[in-house]
């Protein structure tokens, strides 16, 4: 849920203060996570999901003020464009059936966010990209009236010296253009799960996070078009990464990040301090401990796998791992299963006693990732004690094991672990993902978007996981 500040533009005094600023709370975090005061609890669950609103024709409808009133709901909130809003959950201690509870709390809200879009004529979907969104929706026109996106849309045009965004993606099709704005962004939507772990363990769960991107990508592709053009099985990933390029000279703000940790989650802060420029100076009037400089500055850094800092219910700090590579959709007992089988493989990597990732180097990872966003299942990756091994055999054979042992080490409940795994289970042996089934699909329908985005709302409102769906229908 992004943080919301009072104005959208600053002057060089806003910058020299919110340094100092950013400076004092990184060097507080230093201290709190040394000394112990962070909590050493774990582990609670959450999830981010952004959705796209539709018109009556299966464009963007862009309304989500009037549809947010509307709905008044505190777990849902306006994102970057105005045809997209974000649904949260409540945190879970991640345990019995955790898992289940999440499930049905997100059905929950997706129905009433559903019926709240019926009611003003529009539909609700969820997916990485949608198929008809064209380039003339992501304009400044259509971005939330929040002032933190202004800003930060002004931010990065002012970095880059006025020169517009350039995309350029190659995959089946080679697509090339240049955009005035940061609203490419908003066709980027993501299923984002949160981890809260104890502060001491925080480095080899990032870790092991890392790790698990590529295969979690390739299962959980859902985002092969953009503007009609054949790209990568997850588009996403490149369009991000490159809708939110503040220059050549500058440090990436979308990145898989510069290595592993080595002893402390606190060295992505101080990389953050040390590497990127502030891009939104807020004067923030909260004391030092609440580390609000140094979260926003964190919230303008989009590590594919990013810390975060926050508080539990007493106001202890604490740390969670937010997971940012699933897209969307395609239906809600997907989207649980790919979070249950990243709960599961991170935990049991993470505890093992000899650090897994020690026996990879952080190269080789960050090549299996865009490998993975790039070919899906198809892809071909380096696993430790495996070597070279394609991307569906590796989480049949030896991911899913690890995470129905990592789903049990946590407490997860045996009818849990096989409703979610299972899933994953049949989405891989079936070779049917998202990003598949739209590719099945739009061939099936004569390269017909419009057709394609019907026919993919039409099975997200019964429900079923998508290795079930039928792509002529």
């Amino acid at each position: 849920m992004g943080q919301e500040i009072s104005v959208d533009h600053f002057g060089s005094a806003a910058r020299t203060r919110f340094k100092r600023h950013l400076s004092s709370e990184t060097a507080l975090l230093q201290e709190a996570l040394s000394s112990g005061q962070f909590s050493a609890s774990g582990f609670f669950a959450g999830f981010e999901l952004e959705a796209w609103l539709l018109d009556s024709h299966f464009f963007p409808a862009a309304n989500n003020e009037t549809y947010l009133a509307h709905l008044d709901h505190p777990l849902v909130v306006p994102e970057l464009s105005r045809f997209n809003i974000e649904l949260n959950s409540t945190p879970l201690v991640l345990q019995g059936d955790a898992l289940m509870r999440m499930e049905h709390e997100l059905a929950a809200i997706w129905q009433q966010c559903r019926q709240k879009a019926w009611d003003l004529g529009n539909k609700l979907v969820m997916i990485g990209i949608l198929p008809t969104v064209r380039e003339q929706d992501l304009c400044l026109a259509n971005m939330s009236p929040l002032n933190r996106y202004h800003a930060l849309n002004t931010e990065v045009i002012k970095r880059r010296g006025g020169k517009p965004i350039s995309i350029d993606i190659s995959g089946k099709d080679h697509l090339v253009l240049y955009h005035a704005d940061v609203m490419l962004e908003a066709a980027t939507t993501s299923f984002q799960v949160h981890l809260q772990i104890p502060a001491a363990k925080a480095a080899r769960y990032y870790n092991a996070s890392l790790m698990l991107c590529a295969p979690l990508v390739a299962v959980a592709a859902n985002s092969p078009y953009l503007f009609q053009h054949d790209l990568w099985e997850e588009t996403r990933i490149p369009l991000f990464e490159q809708s939110v390029n503040l220059g050549e000279r500058a440090a990436k703000r979308v990145t898989f990040g510069s290595g592993y940790l080595q002893a402390s989650i606190m060295e992505c802060f101080e990389e953050n301090i040390a590497d990127y420029e502030i891009l939104l100076p807020m004067q923030l009037d909260t004391s030092a401990d609440h580390f609000e400089h140094l979260r926003l500055h964190n919230g303008t850094i989009w590590r594919w796998v990013r810390p975060l800092i926050g508080f539990d219910q007493t106001g202890t700090p604490h740390v969670r791992i937010e997971q940012r590579i699933m897209a969307a959709g395609p239906s809600i007992i997907d989207q649980i299963a790919n979070a249950a089988f990243y709960y599961g493989a991170v935990h049991y990597l993470a505890e093992q006693p000899h650090p897994p990732e020690t026996d990879l180097p952080f190269a080789t990872i960050r090549d299996n990732f865009y490998h993975a966003a790039k070919y899906g299942l198809g892809a071909t990756l380096q696993w430790p004690q495996v070597g070279s091994v394609a991307a569906d055999v590796l989480i049949l054979d030896h991911l899913l094991p690890l995470a129905a042992q990592g789903l049990t080490m946590l407490g997860i409940d045996p009818d849990s672990r096989s409703r979610y795994l299972d899933v994953i289970q049949a989405r891989v042996q079936s070779r049917q993902t998202g990003a598949s089934w739209q590719h099945a699909n739009l061939a099936h329908h004569h390269g017909d978007y419009l057709q394609l985005t019907a026919s993919y709302l039409h099975h997200q409102l019964h429900g079923q996981p998508v290795h079930t769906w039928n792509p002529r229908s």
